[in-house]
């Protein structure tokens, strides 16, 4: 099964973010679209990525101050991506690779859509129900 798949099936819509918006503005952003990683973009492009895991660590080191500091300053800068025609075999090495939840899409410098780690485990789920329907049609078929 290739991203794309993935991307059909739950949409490409991603939700974005700016890197002067506060960690304030970014929590309530995560909170209002129930998700744990937005993408920080500029009218350029894909600048990086910022997750709750992000705000969690900065937050141990730096205190409640973080909450007014800009997003830029906690967002990762070196962005793992993949393409619409990765499979999700390659998609799932990447992220155990680099200990990431969240991987953009991207088409030609542009951002496609999103897949998290749920994304991966609900099409792996979905593969092995199908495995099964089949081994279970092909023994009773028999």
């Amino acid at each position: 099964m290739r991203i794309s798949d993935v991307l059909r099936n739950k949409g490409a819509t991603v939700a974005t973010i700016t890197p002067e918006t506060s960690v304030a503005g970014l929590l309530t952003e995560l909170c209002v679209h129930n998700i744990g990683a937005m993408v920080v973009v500029s009218p350029d492009g894909l600048l990086g990525i910022v997750s709750e895991r992000d705000v969690v660590r900065m937050l141990h080191e730096v205190g409640a101050e973080l909450l007014t500091r800009p997003v830029s300053d906690i967002m990762t800068t070196l962005v793992a991506t993949c393409t619409p025609e990765d499979s999700v075999d390659s998609l799932s090495v990447l992220m155990t690779t680099n200990r990431v939840r969240h991987v953009p899409v991207v088409v030609d410098g542009r951002l496609a859509g999103i897949v998290s780690i749920g994304d991966v485990v609900k099409t792996r789920m979905e593969e092995l129900e199908r495995e099964q329907q089949q081994l279970q049609a092909y023994i009773t078929q028999g």
